[in-house]
């Protein structure tokens, strides 16, 4: 214990969903008993910020919903993966094929979508359709190097009347048939985590990390 707590946590990265709260298919979930005082004694006592893979929705649709739970926080100080995702497509002239939540179809309106070159994957949900799985193998299966760029890799997640399958369940289907590539731009993806660091001031062995699983990252120095 004493190696592990070598040196002081002077901030912390949150996890939301499964952490926060738990989401629900009819509401806007229910905030797991605790979180919120423990958000408020973090944020006195020390720098946070909150790395999700939510894709459902905007950042600022997030914050809203957090705040009718009940949880007082700063909207800047949230990072999804969304946004990232652009950045990169961008970077790397690639042109989406999408299969994320009708939600967050509007964080993509910028880019250049026509002949797509890849395939995009977020929370979708519902829309997990064979048919929208069907359109994104065809479209990987005529690339000479098809690429998935997924907002996230997650297993499962926590809703409140059970556990549900994750985008990497079927990220991995996709990957399984057409030997593509994938690039996550959400958690684990150890850039997106220090996106956030970055946003903190602080060095990475200042940071401890909290998600909904139990996670050891190499740029943090503790286990929770």
């Amino acid at each position: 214990m004493e190696a592990v707590l070598r040196k002081p946590i002077r901030g912390f990265l949150l996890d939301i969903t499964g952490v926060l709260y738990n989401s629900s298919p009819n509401s806007i979930g229910r905030a797991i008993p605790g979180s919120i005082e423990a958000v408020n004694r973090l944020y006195s006592e020390s720098v946070v910020r909150f790395v999700s893979n939510e894709s459902s929705e905007s950042r600022h649709e997030l914050a809203n919903k957090l705040g009718k739970l009940g949880f007082k926080l700063n909207e800047e100080h949230i990072f999804t993966p969304a946004p990232v995702a652009v950045q990169y497509l961008k970077k790397n002239g690639l042109r989406p094929h999408l299969i994320v939540h009708k939600g967050a179809v509007q964080e993509f309106a910028s880019v250049d979508q026509t002949n797509p070159n890849c395939v995009v994957m977020g929370d979708a949900e519902e829309d997990f359709t064979y048919e929208a799985m069907n359109s994104a193998f065809r479209l990987l299966h005529q690339l000479e190097d098809p690429l998935i760029v997924t907002l996230g890799f997650g297993k499962f997640y926590q809703r409140v009347d059970g556990p549900c399958l994750d985008l990497g369940g079927f990220a991995k289907a996709l990957q399984y048939a057409t030997d593509a590539r994938i690039v996550t731009v959400g958690k684990p993806s150890e850039s997106f985590f220090r996106t956030a660091i970055d946003d903190m001031g602080l060095s990475k062995d200042d940071v401890g990390l909290k998600t909904s699983h139990r996670v050891a990252i190499s740029f943090c120095n503790i286990q929770i």
